[in-house]
């Protein structure tokens, strides 16, 4: 409930009324049923704009620590991350990628929403970089489509290391749904994750016009991955 408060209530209409955020091919994305959403990643205001746009719930995973925070300042953090749609990583196996999948997979089975930035963290350039297997092994563990999306001049409005830029014409392009229900039963073998994944990048690239680089955004920053989206190719298939 806080979630549609926040989103359709308060600020939602603020941020279309001061941004004017546009859309392309928002039909298609399903009025219901499992699916993710994979999208570049170009600042911390994707995941306030994307799913603006989209008619029902996103849910993101985040880190344990948002919700668990002590004080009248984690009452106001987990309040604001559970109002924005997203939901602590399980980590009762210890691992974070681990309790990512195991999350976002609860969740598809329930028919909701995911939302996931295959690059595992933001981009400090505006240039799309390699996406992690992580993204691969949900579509194929829970055999649900993967719906490409592009969000563009995000980092215009809160370029990296800070909170705000300049105001700017945020959009979000949704590409067709992928399939890969032909790799079936495949989800522990490492190329036809590398090739999913890649399969992906590649729609992303093509509805977002970014310059490609075949490496980790986390290594060129030489920082680990913070965003959802781990990579958990060599983890043992979850139950």
């Amino acid at each position: 409930m806080t979630y549609w408060l926040l989103k359709f209530v308060f600020l939602g209409p603020l941020l279309k009324l001061v941004f004017r955020p546009w859309v392309s091919g928002a039909e298609k994305v399903p009025l219901e049923g499992p699916v993710i959403l994979a999208s570049n990643h170009l600042s911390y205001a994707d995941w306030l704009f994307m799913p603006l746009v989209v008619p029902r719930r996103v849910t993101f995973v985040a880190k344990a620590e948002y919700f668990h925070t002590p004080g009248i300042k984690g009452r106001f953090q987990k309040t604001f991350f559970s109002s924005t749609g997203q939901v602590p990583i399980d980590r009762t196996g210890g691992r974070a990628s681990e309790g990512a999948l195991r999350t976002q997979l609860r969740l598809l089975r329930k028919g909701e929403v995911c939302g996931i930035y295959p690059e595992g963290t933001r981009s400090g350039d505006g240039r799309l970089y390699r996406g992690r297997t992580g993204v691969a092994r949900l579509a194929l563990e829970s055999g649900v489509p993967v719906i490409p999306v592009a969000v563009t001049n995000t980092n215009v409005i809160a370029p990296p290391g800070k909170v705000f830029g300049r105001f700017a014409r945020p959009g979000v392009t949704f590409g067709r749904p992928l399939d890969f229900s032909r790799y079936d039963g495949m989800a522990d073998d490492r190329y036809i994750l590398r090739a999913v994944t890649d399969e992906i990048m590649y729609e992303i690239m093509r509805l977002s016009g970014q310059e490609y680089v075949d490496r980790y955004a986390s290594r060129s920053k030489n920082v680990e991955p913070t965003e959802p989206g781990p990579d958990v190719s060599d983890l043992p298939k979850a139950s």
